[in-house]
Order: structure tokens, then sequence, then C-alpha cells
């Protein structure tokens, strides 16, 4: 059982292997001839692969950065991290979350199915990341076998389902299409980058960040590449010289020269980027026809949510506002902890990237430039506090010193630990079916609504 629960989790949680199953289903559903079955289904299953290469070269890259960062400044504090407290919490709740997670698929289905919320949720390890976080704070609460279970895989396929829901509109603006949603942890906090974006708006047409007039002198900075390798070596070396060479060279750079370490990190980003880039474009021009099998056969109109890097080539210049203003965000909230003196979220390096970025584009969609530089620190100020409210309802496991990133961890975190603390067990399974109830009739209401104009007309 153990073993087949492991390559359940092996399986569900590899998004390229997810994302080639469902591009192979829809492709058959399509009846599709073999050459092009095999085809769209090895095009998507590479493409994800690129992007996870393009996302392994970033974090590779970045993870140094923050090292330096650390020992420039001299802060410490709790990095939160995903991976670090799933690995911390697998050994003692591998099963239960690799049940909740496949139950939680088959909901996330069912939901798509029979409700207006068309969002079929395919980013593997964001699944596989809050599955594990359900299970820890249902067991804290007093759940086991069959209802730790189902309650699990109910609050998992709600996410799975409402997350995208959330950031849609502003993916239809972004994409100047419905076809494809967003699946990611940090939903709130692109929302919220979107929100803020419309705000500063004003009367102003806006300007966006892919418009900035360079003087003539700097034209070769409307290459992406070129322009964030720039940016990013100015940054790392900067670093780099607070941290100072004794440090870099001994713990980071093994014995080569501080500069030119920082000068080929910075490099080795915007490669990064790059290969994200490219993935993307291959993905998007395989999945979306794929996946109209799903849609017309299987879940009718329904959507594929796909991870963060599917928006980066609409806004490159977006993706290193965000990236830097939500970090900026970040140590700004750092700051505040450190002087009330309470606990210190230290600005992780990765989940300001990731999240800050796509708070940028949307930012950038409703409000230009300003949207994209304020919106993107209200993500990082958001995703900077949250955390703090995840920490007691894992303390009792010995897991106070990890906490979970992103802003959607945070929202279902403290809604399942707040439901526990003001009634118990019965109050937390009751406030879940609420919401799904809500969903339920929400959608009747939607689908009453269409019919009474179909009637009139």
């Amino acid at each position: 059982m153990d073993k087949f629960l492991k390559v359940l989790v092996d399986v569900l949680s590899e998004p390229s292997v997810l994302i080639a199953l469902i591009a192979l289903v829809g492709l058959l559903a399509q009846r599709k001839s073999l050459s092009d079955i095999l085809r769209g289904t090895t095009k998507t299953f590479v493409g994800f692969l690129v992007i996870s290469a393009g996302a392994g070269v970033l974090a590779g890259a970045l993870a140094p950065f923050g090292e330096m960062f650390k020992a420039a400044f001299n802060v410490s504090g709790i990095v939160p991290n995903n991976e670090a407290i799933v690995a911390l919490a697998v050994n003692e709740y591998g099963s239960s979350t690799a049940l909740i997670m496949f139950f939680g698929m088959i909901v996330n289905l069912l939901i798509a199915r029979f409700t207006r919320f068309k969002y079929i949720f395919l980013t593997g390890h964001i699944t596989l990341y809050m599955s594990c976080m359900i299970s820890i704070i249902l067991t804290v609460s007093g759940f086991t076998s069959v209802p730790l279970i189902l309650f699990g895989a109910l609050t998992v396929g709600i996410f799975m389902s409402l997350s995208p829901a959330v950031v849609q509109p502003f993916m239809r603006k972004l994409t100047g299409n419905d076809n494809v949603a967003l699946g990611h942890s940090g939903a709130v906090g692109f929302a919220v980058g979107g929100w803020v974006g419309m705000l500063v708006k004003g009367k102003k047409e806006i300007t966006s960040t892919e418009k900035i007039n360079f003087p003539k002198g700097l034209g070769f900075l409307r290459d992406s590449t070129v322009s964030i390798a720039l940016t990013m070596a100015v940054f790392y070396v900067v670093v780099a010289l607070f941290a100072g060479a004794d440090y870099v060279e001994s713990n980071l750079s093994d014995g080569k020269n501080y500069i030119l370490f920082a000068l080929l990190k910075a490099g080795t980003f915007s490669a990064g980027v790059f290969v994200i880039l490219s993935g993307v474009r291959l993905v998007l021009a395989e999945i979306v026809p794929a996946f109209k099998g799903i849609s017309s056969k299987i879940v009718p109109n329904s959507k594929p949510a796909l991870d963060v890097p599917i928006i980066y080539t609409y806004a490159p210049n977006a993706v290193l506002i965000g990236f830097f203003s939500s970090f900026a965000g970040g140590i700004v909230s750092m700051l505040i902890m450190a002087m009330t003196g309470g606990i210190v979220i230290l600005p992780g390096v990765v989940p300001h990237f990731f999240t800050g970025s796509a708070a940028g584009v949307f930012g950038n969609t409703t409000g230009g430039v300003r949207g994209a530089i304020l919106g993107s620190f209200a993500n990082g100020v958001l995703i900077s506090f949250m955390p703090i409210l995840l920490i007691p309802a894992f303390g009792e496991l010995g897991l106070a010193n990890a906490t979970f990133s992103d802003s959607d961890f945070g929202v279902v975190g403290v809604f399942l630990s707040g439901l526990y603390n003001m009634g118990g067990k019965m109050f937390t399974m009751i406030g879940i079916g609420l919401v799904l109830l809500i969903m339920l009739l929400v959608s009747l209401r939607k689908q009453n609504s269409k019919a009474e104009q179909a009637s009139e007309i």
C-alpha cells in the first residue's frame, strides 16, 4: 500500500506527466490521428519539462542571492518555504496527503462538471503542498481516517476550483480570451496586485511596463533577456559587495572570485527566464487545442489552470519589476516585524519572484507601471505576514520553524484553523460543507438567470 501511495504521489505531483496525460485524454476524446496524439502529448510533456528546467535554473541562481542577502545585512528569522515544510511533514503525513490529493483532484473534476467553476487545476506540485498543509491542520484539529480524507479532499477540491476563479477576470484582461486559467497557490496575492493596479490607475491612460520609452542609446534594454541580465547583475554585485569576498568565496563560490560569481549567477538567472518563456510557448501551442477534447467531451466549457510562468510572456518587464517590488515589500515587512519584537519572516527570494512577478504582470495589466510596482509590493507584504498566522497551527507538531509561503496557503490555513477554534470538528465540517453549498447555489442561480434570458428571447 505504501509503495502504491508513493507512486501515486510521484505521478500526481509531477506537472509534466499530469499535463501530458491530460493532453493525451483530450486528443483521444477528439479522435485525433495517432501521429497527432503522439506529437501533441510529447510536445506538451517536453514543454513542461523545459519550464521545470528553467524554474530549476532560476531557483539555483536565486539561492545564493538569498544567502548573500542574509549575510550582508546580518538578519535571521524564518524563511517560508513550501518544499522545506513538506519535506518535514511527509514522513508522518505522507499517506493522508496522497489520499487527500487524489480524491481532491476528483472533487475538482466534479465541481468543474456540475458547477460554473469550470477550472481543472493542473499544477500538481501545488496540489501536493496544499494537500499536505490541509492534512496537518485537520490532523491537529482531531480528524482521523475517513473524515480526514473526506473533508481534506473536499477542501483541496474547493481550493482547486476557487483559486483560478479569483484570478480569471485579470487573466481575461491580460490574454484577451478565456481559454486558459492560472493554477497556483498565490492567487489571492495576484488578485491583490490586479486590484491595486485598478486603484492607482487614475484617469490618465496607463503606461505599460512593456512600452517604457528608453533613450536611443539604451535601446538594447528593450530585449528582455539583456535587461534582465544587466539588472540582476547590478543587484547581485551590490549584495555580494556587502556580503564580502571572504563569505562568498568560502561559503558559496568554492573559491571563485566573488564578483565573477555574482555576474555568473545574474546571467544564469536571465538564462532561466529565457528557458521558461520558451517552454511556455511550446506548451500553450499544444495544451489549449488538446484541452478542447476535455472541454467538449468530458467537462464542457472547462479551462486548464496552469502554473504561473504561463503568463510571463505577456509582460517580461513587469515580471522583473514585480519581483523587485515584492521583495521590497518583504524587506519593509521584515523591518516592521523586527521593530515590533515579533516573529521575523525573512523575504524568501523564490516565493517573491514567482508570486511577485505574477502580481506585477496583473498590476501592469490594470494600472500600468504604477500598478506593477504597487501591486507586487502589496503582494510582498501579504506573503510576509500571512505565514505568521499559520505558525501556531504547526507548533504542536514541531514545525514552528517552518511555514508555507504563498498567499493561498495562508487563506486556506487560517480558514480551517479559524473554524476549529470557533467550534471544533463539527464547526469545521459545517464550514467546508457551506462553502461547497454556496458554490452550488451560485451556479444554479447563474443557470436559472440564463434560462430566463433565453425564454424571454
